[in-house]
C-alpha cells in the first residue's frame, strides 16, 4: 500500500484488509440443489444480487456422495451490475443430483452489513464491508494425467484426465471455467465436464468433441472462506 491509508494483517502477517486493493469478498453463500430436469438441472439465486460488472466468481462443494458427483453446463444468471445467480448440471443419470454447498465473490465488496466498518478507495470504490468476509485461494491442478477415451452415443470422442484429490470440507472449487468450451481439432470446439469421485478420491476433467486433442492444461483452482 501507499505510504497513507489503513492495512489490517493476521497473525500469519497476510493482509487481510487494506485501504488500496480490494481482496476476494464473499458476497453470498448457501446451499445449491436439484430444481428441474428430472434432478438433474439446478438453477439457484443468491440472497444478494452481485453489483460488479465482471462476473463473479462462483465456487462449489458437492455433498459427498457414493455415487460420482458430476457439474456440466455451467451459467451465470444476469448481466453486468447484477448477477443473481447461476446453473449447473449433473454430467449424466448415472452421476448424482447436484447437491451442494456454494459461494459467490468479487474482487470488491457491497454494502451488506447493518452494522459494522467499510473501507472505500481513493476513487469511491468499496473495498471492504464487515458483511462480506474474504476468501483465500488454496491451491491449483493443473498437472493432469490422461486416463482414456471413448465415444459418446453421438460418436463424439471423450477423453478422460484425473488428478488425485481429497476434497476437505472447508474447500471449494472455481466453476467459471469448468463454463466455458475450450479449442478442439474441428470447428466445434470441445465440451468440458468435471466429476469427483470421493470414495476414489480422484477429480475428473472429461473433454467431448468430433475432433478431440489430447493435450488438456485447464487449471482446477480451489478456495475457503474465512472463518
Amino acid at each position: 500500500m501507499a505510504g497513507y491509508g489503513l492495512q489490517f494483517t493476521n497473525n500469519s502477517n497476510v493482509v487481510t484488509i487494506d485501504s488500496e486493493f480490494a481482496r476476494l469478498m464473499v458476497i453470498a453463500s448457501g446451499r445449491y440443489a436439484p430444481t428441474e430436469e428430472g434432478g438433474m438441472g439446478s438453477t439457484t439465486y443468491f440472497a444478494t444480487p452481485v453489483t460488479s460488472q465482471e462476473p463473479p466468481l462462483v465456487f462449489v462443494r458437492p455433498d459427498n456422495s457414493a455415487l460420482i458427483a458430476g457439474l456440466s453446463n455451467v451459467r451465470l444468471i444476469g448481466s453486468a451490475g447484477n448477477w443473481v445467480g447461476f446453473y449447473i448440471r449433473t454430467y449424466s443419470s448415472a452421476t448424482a443430483q447436484p447437491n451442494g454447498r456454494y459461494f459467490v465473490a468479487a474482487f470488491a465488496a457491497q454494502a451488506v452489513a447493518q452494522y459494522g466498518m467499510r473501507l472505500w478507495d481513493g476513487a469511491g470504490k468499496m473495498l471492504f464491508d464487515s458483511g462480506t468476509p474474504n476468501a483465500t485461494f488454496t491451491r491449483a491442478f493443473q498437472n493432469w494425467t490422461y486416463v482414456k477415451s471413448d465415444q459418446d452415443d453421438q460418436g463424439l470422442y471423450r477423453n478422460y484426465y484425473s488428478v488425485p484429490f481429497s476434497f476437505p470440507q472447508n474447500e471449494f472449487m472455481l466453476i467459471n471455467n469448468f463454463g466455458m468450451t475450450m479449442v478442439s481439432g474441428g470447428t466445434i470446439p470441445r465440451q468440458l465436464y468435471c466429476t469427483w469421485d470421493f470414495v476414489g478420491g480422484t477429480l475428473y476433467a472429461v473433454t467431448v468433441a468430433a475432433n478431440n486433442p489430447y493435450a488438456f492444461f485447464l487449471p482446477a483452482l480451489f478456495a475457503k472462506m474465512s472463518a
